[in-house]
């Protein structure tokens, strides 16, 4: 027994030797500074250059499907652009329009989107003193809106959204009330009460009292006690409000050199 038990012992030990003595597995990914501290055997190095072969076929595997998928991808974008291209054509024959019509319009289109864009930022106040500019934005793009090249699939989409944003920016000037007092006591006109500290401090101003009460006042140099006016806030005169500066004193000059006329040459007016 003790034989046969000695026999096992000897079996087992000569069976297992070559393995406890093979080198370990390789490390293919080791750095170059750690294959050159313990150099590998030729079979290890055999092992790595196959396995450093099945990765590079791998690899180079993928890259010929992603080629081909992405020479498949290009000819389908090719295809769409020129679907695309053939679809606007037709739409600028439909719309009777050049192709440098269409981009023209697109152009002017910015433009306006540009100006909406700047008076976004602005307050309330600030739009307030804008409304004539708001109101010229939203003619100009009516004007546009009834061009054959507004419906233009590219352009349609962003008039709407345009309209929308110019209509947002209308704001209405805030006023305050003034009831005339009389002239014996209050020295009212629309000159003075222009020239009030708690108004404008500023008589030149009185065109703005005129014009947002034109309901009421047909003559500025005409005013009663007891009229209640209204007041925009101050600011700069707009244009229609120098507009009709202008006409009352050319109207002025016109009735000054009658007189004038009639004064040197009386026996000229009958």
């Amino acid at each position: 027994m003790k034989y046969i038990y000695s026999i096992l012992v000897l079996v087992v030990l000569t069976v297992a030797t070559p393995i406890f003595a093979q080198d370990p597995p390789p490390d293919c990914n080791a750095t170059e500074a750690q294959m050159k501290a313990k150099p590998y055997t030729k079979e290890q190095g055999d092992n790595c250059i196959k396995e450093w072969e099945q990765k590079v076929k791998e690899l180079q595997d993928r890259l010929n499907a992603l080629n081909t998928s992405i020479g498949s991808l290009n000819k389908n974008l090719s295809d769409a652009n020129t679907s695309l291209q053939t679809s606007n054509d037709e739409i600028a024959q439909l719309l009777n329009a050049t192709q440098r019509q269409i981009e023209e319009f697109g152009q002017r289109l910015g433009v306006l989107d540009g100006k909406t864009r700047s008076m976004k930022g602005m307050n309330d106040a600030q739009l307030a003193e804008k409304y004539e500019d708001v109101s010229l934005l939203e003619s100009e793009l009516n004007k546009m809106r009834g061009e054959k090249i507004a419906l233009y699939p590219s352009y349609f989409n962003r008039i709407i959204d345009l309209a929308r944003d110019i209509r947002s920016l209308y704001r209405t000037k805030p006023t305050k009330d003034y009831v005339v007092g009389t002239w014996s006591d209050d020295r009212d006109c629309l000159w003075n009460i222009a020239g009030k500290a708690e108004i404008y401090n500023d008589a030149l101003m009185w065109p703005k009292v005129w014009q947002a009460n034109t309901e009421i006042i047909r003559n500025p140099d005409v005013i009663f006690p007891g009229q209640r006016l209204n007041l925009p806030v101050a600011a700069a005169k707009t244009s229609d409000e120098m507009k009709a500066e202008r006409a009352y004193w050319k109207k002025k000059r016109a009735q000054r050199a009658v007189v004038q006329t009639t004064v040197q040459n009386p026996g000229t007016v009958k």
